[in-house]
């Protein structure tokens, strides 16, 4: 650890700012344990990046990279990625290797939310931020006490209570930060799964607020939300994710837990099932409450499953024309996946595609369950009949499709054709991932004819991205040059004649390393001879030092 790495007063203050902002109170307590567990080590610090690195004992060693001054560029290698418990292990490290207050960090949330004052002025279209809680708080907070023997429908009509004196004309991320704050005020102690639901509810609530239209709005139809409403809900979502994957501490859902859990899935399935068309908020919510908690937990509960399924089908004939329908397809999808029933799986999250573009977690998320099951032989089978889905999304989204291939072949080599078929039936949306695929497995002739095929220039490439041909088949470079240079000619002017010289030096080389000089010679003159006419071309000939 560096010893001249010091934080002032400030700078401490706006890191407890940052703290409360960036990770939520669970992850912070869930850090804590670690911190104290003693499982940060080999701590080190870059002076040129400000990047704290550091290993952190989890399930299994994860690498963490910590910004100190921007805690929202950090990283870990653990499954969650970001806003995680060992970002927070680490981060206290830091604290006590600075001389400060770690429980200033532990209790960040608290520390804000008192710190805050009555009036905002760097928000000039607010009124205030947060009050100070009313005398009528110590009343919430007792029937918080009770939160667990309570169903999660009295849990919402206390956050009803408690969130009233917000309002609800404001919904932007500023409202949402307040709400939170408000919960979290009264949330009581409770153990870490009933806190982890409490977690998860707070920001159901908020999400629900945010993107609930009233009735007398012009645009009550939901078909539109603003952009800093989108803004908040998009980040209560991705704090909803991380919950989920910080996953559960206990074996299985028993008591009273188990019953709140069963609540939570009711609610979660019914607000999926009647969402808007053009929203995904809720459908995104019920998959990973099902991947990331009740599945695991379940283990093998075929018969949950099934009774699921019988809730899903029966939606139909309860909301009628209001019924989401595409969620409604992929949530029967996913039933069906659990139950290994894999054709009739395929077949409703097509159904789903059909009534609405699938955001590309939905079908990435399947592949995800099979991968880390090691399930290859039936990744093998889903990865060509939904990974289509994914072909109008953006080059990142497939990059994780090829990643999944990958990871097939390497365990079955002989299902590597499916993958070829599969990522020729996605052209053109397929185009980087297939050029990047047969460069990766060396199949070069095959990624020469499709340049050859779509007209891609030679120059458009930089050398590095030529080399492997050119170290491993330099012949099958020769027609992908030569048709350029003809090309490049044809334009008759002097951009093009320069481009062609340029290309018929790398020509030379290559004949040069295939020791066929003579060919190159003859091909020269011939070249040459054959546009005499053309001056300004044998210009660039001579000055390209290609003929005297």
């Amino acid at each position: 650890m560096n010893p001249n790495l010091t934080l002032d007063d400030i700078q401490w203050q706006a890191l407890i700012q940052q703290t409360a902002s960036y990770f939520s109170d669970l992850t912070i307590k869930r850090g804590f344990q670690y911190y104290k567990q003693g499982r940060v080590h080999d701590m080190e610090y870059s002076d040129a990046s400000g990047i704290l690195e550091a290993a952190v004992d989890g399930t299994e060693t994860y690498h963490v990279q910590l910004h100190p001054a921007a805690l929202e560029e950090s990283e870990c290698s653990c499954p969650v990625n970001v806003g995680c418990k060992h970002m927070v292990a680490v981060l206290l490290d830091y604290a006590q290797l600075q001389g400060r207050s770690i429980h200033a960090l532990v209790n960040a949330h608290s520390t804000t939310y008192a710190a805050s004052s009555t009036y905002d002025r760097s928000e000039p279209n607010l009124r205030y931020t947060q009050e100070r809680p009313s005398p009528g708080a110590s009343g919430w907070r007792a029937k918080a006490d009770r939160l667990p023997e309570l169903p999660i429908s009295a849990w919402h009509e206390l956050f009803e209570v408690c969130t009233a004196s917000l309002g609800t004309n404001t919904q932007n991320s500023f409202y949402a930060k307040n709400a939170l704050a408000s919960l979290h005020h009264i949330r009581p102690p409770l153990p870490p799964d009933m806190d982890s639901l409490y977690e998860l509810h707070a920001h159901l609530f908020v999400l629900g607020k945010l993107i609930k239209q009233p009735t007398s709005a012009w645009n009550s139809s939901g078909s539109y939300i603003g952009y800093h409403t989108q803004v908040a809900a998009d980040h209560i979502q991705a704090s909803i994710e991380r919950i989920f994957k910080e996953g559960l501490e206990g074996s299985e859902p028993k008591g009273a837990f188990g019953q709140r859990l069963s609540e939570t899935n009711v609610l979660v399935r019914q607000s999926m099932l009647t969402e808007p068309r053009n929203r995904k908020f809720y459908t995104q919510v019920y998959m990973q409450l099902w991947i990331y908690w009740i599945y695991p937990l379940m283990k093998t509960s075929e018969g949950t499953i099934r009774e699921e399924l019988e809730q899903l089908q029966a939606a139909e004939a309860e909301y009628g024309s209001a019924l989401s329908r595409a969620s409604w397809y992929m949530a029967q999808g996913l039933m069906s996946f659990y139950l290994g029933q894999d054709e009739q799986a395929w077949s409703l999250i097509r159904e789903a595609d059909k009534v609405s573009i699938l955001p590309p977690a939905a079908v990435l998320g399947f592949f995800g369950m099979l991968h880390s099951g090691q399930q290859w032989d039936r990744l093998a089978r889903w990865l060509p009949e939904i990974g289509p889905l994914l072909g109008s999304h953006r080059s990142e989204h497939l990059g994780s499709y090829q990643f999944y291939w990958d990871a097939v072949i390497q365990h079955r080599p002989e299902v590597a054709e499916r993958m070829w078929s599969s990522l020729a039936d996605m052209l053109p949306y397929s185009k980087d991932i297939y050029q990047n695929a047969l460069i990766t497995h060396g199949r070069w002739r095959e990624w020469i004819d499709y340049q050859l095929s779509t007209g891609r220039e030679p120059l458009e490439f930089r050398v590095g991205e030529l080399a492997p041909i050119e170290k491993n088949a330099p012949e099958l470079l020769l027609p992908f040059y030569h048709q350029a240079v003809e090309r490049y000619i044809l334009h008759k002017n002097r951009v093009g004649y320069k481009a062609a010289v340029k290309l018929l030096k790398r020509l030379a080389k290559l004949y040069k390393k295939l020791k066929q000089q003579e060919r190159w010679d003859v091909f020269i003159i011939s070249l040459s001879v054959r546009n005499s006419r053309l001056r300004a071309f044998q210009e660039e000939l001579r000055r390209g030092k290609l003929i005297s």
